[in-house]
């Protein structure tokens, strides 16, 4: 199964740190991601920039309304997000849980949805030819 886990992390935290400490905790995720990878867990993922580089989209009024920035202030803020390959919840939760970035932030873990996926990518494939 895949999973798609949502990494977020606390933007003051990272702050507080040093360049080298910053440094040192992402080559400590590399790492771990490196011993996922060798295992053939990792199917994909994506680092995103800072959330203040963001734009949130809403439908309101009957219109698209842009709102710079994340979605809501909080805490913690999506940093990424890394496609997983796991035997179940369970597992994906195993292999996660031991992952370095969760000292910064939470992980959101979900199973893939199989049957949209397999219709956008149907879809996507009419589109083509």
């Amino acid at each position: 199964m895949k999973f798609v886990c949502l990494g977020y992390y606390d933007d003051k935290k990272w702050g507080a740190m040093t360049e080298a400490e910053q440094k040192a905790y992402i080559e400590e995720c590399f790492t771990y991601d490196d011993v996922l990878r060798q295992g053939g867990h990792i199917a994909g993922g994506e680092a995103l920039v800072s959330p203040s580089n963001a734009a949130t989209l809403r439908f309101k009024d009957g219109k698209v309304v842009v709102t710079d920035g994340p979605y809501a202030e909080t805490k913690e803020q999506i940093g990424g997000i890394l496609i997983l390959g796991a035997r179940d919840r369970k597992h994906a939760i195993e292999l996660m849980s031991k992952h370095p970035g969760v000292r910064n932030g939470a992980f959101e873990i979900r199973a893939q949805d199989e049957a949209m996926n397999a219709a956008f990518e149907a879809r996507n494939q009419t589109q083509k030819g």
